[in-house]
């Protein structure tokens, strides 16, 4: 005789993927995109349809270290085994690293408060194992130069000009850029981003200024024209997507 029915409840989790062959964090046609696998792993598990909800989209090549979800499900046999259950079928380039049951107005994108994301640039070529997941800069960097362009992006403002085009006319392009920061480890160079949310492409937008900076193509001067202008031009390039990764997405 079957027990009683599990009761629906919200889950939230956290996955980790690597970008490089996946069609980005957004549904696809193909189904190669991370949501698509993942809720067909889910939707085998579970017996039926699932739909999840990501904290915002990533683009194709670009990488996650904690990429936060939620679903509905009944599921009743606690969170150890739904993760055991999801890393057993899903590819080696996705991982569910957490799972637990939230309150059920918890939502994985309009709950979120904030986003830190880091790029990673190379100083000249990388190795096989790097190359695929940083930016290769040939030209010598002015890293005094980048951190004072740095300076005036850091704050709340309107940064309709480090935004691609995608629809973001309809929403407010102000933002709080709460952190921007520039760390050097030898031929290693991390570009930390922290906001309250981020336009389409906003973070390589800002990359690609601060590289266009360090190697002298572009003057501080103008990057803070470029910010009261507030309009996109060809000297806004888009770094490319191989060397970002979304770090954390913040919550109360």
């Amino acid at each position: 005789m079957k027990g009683p029915a599990a009761t629906e409840r919200r889950w939230r989790c956290v996955c980790a993927y690597d970008g490089s062959a996946l069609a980005g964090w957004q549904s696809q046609p193909g189904g190669q995109a991370v949501q698509d696998l993942i809720e067909a792993r889910l939707a085998a598990i579970l017996g039926r349809p699932v739909r999840i909800h990501g904290s915002g989209r990533t683009d194709a090549g670009v990488h996650a270290l904690g990429q936060v979800f939620h679903l509905d499900a009944a599921w009743r046999h606690g969170a150890d085994k739904l993760l055991a259950a999801l890393r057993t079928g899903l590819p080696p380039s996705i991982q569910v690293k957490s799972a637990r049951v939230v309150r059920s107005d918890f939502h994985a994108r309009f709950s979120a408060k904030g986003k830190r994301y880091e790029y990673r640039l190379h100083l000249g070529d990388a190795d096989p194992f790097e190359r695929p997941y940083s930016w290769p800069v040939f030209r010598p960097l002015d890293f005094a130069a980048m951190a004072a362009a740095a300076a005036v992006l850091r704050g709340r403002h309107d940064f309709r000009a480090f935004a691609a085009e995608n629809g973001a006319a309809r929403e407010s392009t102000v933002r709080d850029l709460r952190r921007l920061d520039i760390r050097r480890r030898g031929r290693r160079v991390r570009i930390i981003a922290e906001a309250d949310g981020f336009l389409y492409k906003m973070v390589r937008s800002l990359v690609g200024v601060l590289v266009a900076v360090g190697e002298g193509r572009l003057a501080v001067a103008e990057v803070k024209a470029l910010l009261a202008g507030g309009r996109r031009t060809p000297a806004v390039q888009t770094a490319p997507p191989q060397g970002l990764f979304l770090v954390k997405v913040f919550y109360r």
